[in-house]
């Protein structure tokens, strides 16, 4: 479901679900509170890497968090080779 046209949705809902603030995010992305925040209003699209980590932060799949799913449990994760 799109909300308003916002496909990201759902990092906004993740986020405040948790009561956290952008900045939190934003800090732990490394990045700007404000650059964050125009992940969340759609003004800027999130970089693969972003989508990954912020995933992996909320313990879901990017495809949830892209509305292609409404799976919040996140699929198995490969092990990485050693």
């Amino acid at each position: 479901m799109n909300h308003n046209g916002n496909s990201y949705y759902r990092i906004r809902a993740l986020r405040e679900d948790r009561d956290l603030t952008q900045k939190n995010i934003a800090t732990i992305l490394n990045m700007s509170q404000t650059g964050y925040s125009k992940y969340e209003t759609g003004e800027n699209d999130i970089p693969t890497r972003i989508l990954i980590e912020l995933a992996k932060f909320y313990n879901t799949s990017v495809d949830y968090l892209l509305e292609i799913t409404d799976e919040v449990k996140p699929y198995k994760r490969k092990k990485k080779s050693q």
